[in-house]
């Protein structure tokens, strides 16, 4: 077994720390201690990652396992219980009693949210909402989420990208629920490889590649992507139109938007006007002047815990009332950019029906001039890929 250094359990320790005890986000405490160290190998700093996420994902687990301790660790000692992996014969886990962690592990197995490490009040939304379901919905969140590519078809379809990356022994394989997708075998750094560099794919999960067809855009339309972030569905949106036509992304994170143009110009996408929301002047000017309105509103992340497990920790009630809110108000004030005849696509990365099929509801019952089309749920459990919603409403 091979020995992990008394820093590399610091490091961990110093990640989980600033995640569940200051409210620091995973992904952006790991991208800054690896930044800091790096010395490390890779096996040094996938230990880390990994340990770190696995810790965040499980915290109220193992903390049980560890007596309630938050000590490094005696976390990690109980992550390896967890795991059904042998204590490491090291000093630093010398004050660890593991057959007291295993009998805590069997103590935990009549528990659901204790263990699967949930809060209890995510156990209550998910029961409310499915009822049948609910247990295996949240025992798939709690898995790691799979890499997933984009091919960019404005340079190469995937099964082009598939022999590229086959030829720098890269081990992908399609995924069937999109059409652009491949999902790794194994993952890799992505963000240095030649072909991601060149612009021929993006990571984008399955779920969230699915956004684009069920919009049903067609070269030469005006599309506005009214909450467009960092433009992950604004660049798949231009490959789905082959280029032609306007897409006009918007969003009140002006940095966010600056990310969409450096990603535009590598993916050799032309056809993506930026827009940032200072005001509502922005959304009056272009009243009635799209074929299709993609609205991804912010919502509660309860769909993408695979790759954000902190947000169990983060979201709580009053989170959820304030997004629902959030996004009545986006969808009373943006809609009125939809010209007569077009359609409007709601979406959210969230599981919980108050989020999506209920607000779509409410919406059109204030609305009578929009219908719905279609909706879609896609399920973790289901697929194995993040929870989404999306509902197709056409302006008469």
């Amino acid at each position: 077994m091979t020995k992990i250094h008394r820093n590399l359990v610091v490091a961990v320790g110093a990640i989980v720390r600033a995640v569940m005890q200051e409210g620091a986000y995973a992904d952006r405490e790991i991208g800054r201690i690896l930044k800091a160290n790096v010395q490390w190998g890779s096996r040094d700093r996938a230990f880390v990652a990994e340990s770190a996420y696995d810790i965040v994902r499980n915290y109220r687990l193992l903390r049980h396992l560890a007596g309630e301790s938050t000590e490094p660790s005696a976390l990690l000692a109980a992550l390896y219980v967890h795991r059904a992996q042998a204590l490491p014969a090291q000093d630093i886990f010398a004050h660890c009693d593991e057959a007291q962690m295993q009998g805590r592990l069997k103590e935990a197995a009549d528990h659901f949210a204790l263990l699967h490490s949930y809060p209890d009040e995510w156990v209550e939304w998910f029961r409310t909402d499915y009822p049948d379901s609910y247990q295996r919905e949240l025992i798939a969140l709690n898995e790691q989420a799979s890499l997933v590519l984009r091919a960019n078809t404005l340079k190469m379809d995937r099964q082009q990208l598939k022999e590229a990356l086959t030829r720098s022994d890269r081990q992908v394989e399609f995924a069937d629920l999109a059409q652009d997708a491949l999902v790794a075998r194994q993952k890799w750094n992505v963000f240095q490889d030649p072909l991601f560099r060149a612009g021929a794919f993006e990571v984008q999960d399955v779920s969230s590649q699915r956004v684009a067809g069920f919009a049903q855009v067609q070269p030469g339309q005006r599309v506005i992507d009214a909450c467009a972030g960092a433009g992950g569905k604004s660049l798949h949106l231009a490959a789905c139109m082959r280029n032609k036509g306007r897409i006009i992304a918007l969003d009140t994170e002006e940095w966010k938007l600056e990310e969409l143009r450096k990603r535009a110009r590598r993916a050799g996408v032309a056809c993506v006007e930026t827009r940032w929301i200072r005001n509502n002047k922005i959304i009056k000017r272009l009243e009635k002047s799209c074929d299709r309105l993609l609205l991804d509103v912010p919502c509660s992340g309860t769909g993408v815990l695979k790759r954000n497990p902190d947000a169990k920790w983060k979201v709580e009630e009053k989170y959820v009332q304030r997004v629902c809110e959030i996004q009545q108000k986006i969808l009373e004030d943006y809609h009125k950019m939809l010209r007569p005849g077009g359609k409007l696509i709601y979406v959210t990365c969230s599981m919980l029906r108050r989020e999506n099929v209920e607000q779509i509801a409410y919406f059109c019952a204030r609305h009578p001039h929009f219908h719905l089309e279609e909706e879609l749920s896609i399920s973790p459990a289901a697929t194995g890929f993040d929870g989404f919603y999306m509902a197709r409403l056409v302006l008469e």
